[in-house]
């Protein structure tokens, strides 16, 4: 009976025991995924590092989006608004008056198209002409080929300010002064700090193909002018697609060229009449004093100037971050 009776005893000892021994393995397990949870498995798989991210990444879309949103409850502000210290970025009332005075000055359908023909043009130009040179510096075999590359990376260095005097004489001497031509010709052959980029992005993109694709090319007869047009072109559509946007976006906002070759043209680019408006505004401000509507109308001004750029990227954003990602820009 006493026997009984300490085996009982032993065993509910046990049972306590392990009892125990499971309770501190379930806290220990709850333990194990709250501090997994919030610092993760690894570095970059936690809680705590998500929220660091997010913090950046909200800080920094801030940063950029703060200015636009500004500038768009800056323009629809009517007198009342602007007065009214109270009224920091929602409006009371929606006033398209300052929008409407900006398109006027502006002269937009005309300097909209004229900006246009000017981006298209170049933009088109400079995607053939340094996807050219972009493959012979990457595929053929060219004689002095690393000195002209040489050249090319000068072009880096050599400031467009210091080439600009030669070229408004010879644009002069041509006849071609106050015209589109002397921007839309220089980019039928590549030239300048823009080419240089492009053909060097063409050049890291072909370099990067496998060169079996031309050997079995060139088996087949295929010539130089085959292989570049039927199998490396339709390759580069990544390294195309950049190359456009980034030529398009830099010669709409491009000031420098047309303030030196268009700056006698009635119907400037917007780039060029923006800063015509401004010069207006700040003349206009020294003979009848400064204007409430001074701010609204520039920024009106400038959110005709950053649209189509912004609807451009809006439907080419996905392709165009691909096209980074695939053609060694981030390396």
């Amino acid at each position: 009976m006493l026997a009984k009776i300490g085996l009982r005893t032993k065993r509910a000892d046990i049972s306590a025991r392990l009892g125990t021994k499971l309770e501190l393995s379930a806290d220990l397990s709850w333990l194990s995924k709250v501090r997994y949870s919030i610092f993760g498995r690894e570095a970059d798989k936690g809680l705590l590092f998500k929220l660091f991210i997010y913090v950046i990444l909200i800080d920094a879309a801030y940063i950029y989006l703060k200015p636009v949103l500004h500038m768009v409850t800056s323009m629809v502000k009517d007198g009342a608004d602007l007065l009214d210290p109270s009224v920091n970025w929602i409006p009371r009332v929606v006033y398209f008056g300052n929008l409407q005075d900006a398109w006027a000055w502006l002269q937009y359908p005309k300097a909209f198209g004229l900006s246009m023909l000017l981006s298209v043009s170049v933009a088109l130009l400079q995607t053939c002409s340094c996807a050219i040179a972009g493959y012979a510096f990457a595929r053929l075999k060219v004689p002095f080929k690393p000195v002209l590359f040489f050249f090319l990376l000068i072009t880096f260095i050599v400031p467009l300010q210091l080439t600009i005097l030669p070229n408004l004489v010879f644009a002069r001497v041509l006849g071609v002064l106050d015209t589109v031509l002397p921007i839309i010709v220089p980019a039928l052959f590549g030239l300048g700090l823009k080419g240089a980029l492009f053909i060097i992005i063409y050049r890291q993109f072909f370099s990067t193909q496998p060169k079996e694709l031309e050997e079995a090319a060139r088996i087949d007869g295929a010539s130089v002018y085959k292989v570049f047009f039927r199998v490396m072109m339709p390759l580069a559509k990544p390294a195309i697609l950049v190359v456009f946007l980034f030529s398009f976006v830099w010669t709409w906002n491009d000031f420098y060229l047309p303030s030196m070759y268009l700056a006698n043209t009635e119907t400037p680019p917007l780039s060029l009449g923006i800063s015509r408006i401004a010069s207006m505004i700040r003349a206009q401000a020294e003979i009848s004093g400064p204007s409430i509507f001074t701010e609204p109308i520039s920024m009106a001004t400038t959110f005709l100037m950053i649209l189509p750029p912004i609807i451009l990227y809006a439907f080419a954003q996905r392709w165009f971050i691909e096209g980074v990602e695939r053609t060694g820009i981030v390396e």
